[in-house]
């Protein structure tokens, strides 16, 4: 059966996902960012979690290493 459908619709839906992930990528690493400075200006663990919670981001439960 061949397709009769638009070839432009999947080249489209393609570049809106890769812009999709390019945005979740780069939103990530500004959180990550953000999270450093936070942890490096606060005064303890609690402190850390109180302010990454008022900036909505996620207290890490696991760390990951980084080569």
């Amino acid at each position: 059966m061949a397709w009769t459908g638009n070839p432009s619709t999947t080249t489209a839906s393609g570049r809106f996902a890769e812009t999709q992930l390019t945005n979740a990528l780069e939103t990530a690493v500004q959180n990550r960012k953000a999270a450093r400075v936070v942890a490096g200006r606060a005064v303890d663990a609690i402190d850390c979690a109180e302010m990454l919670a008022m900036l909505g981001l996620d207290v890490p439960t696991q760390r990951y290493r980084t080569r």
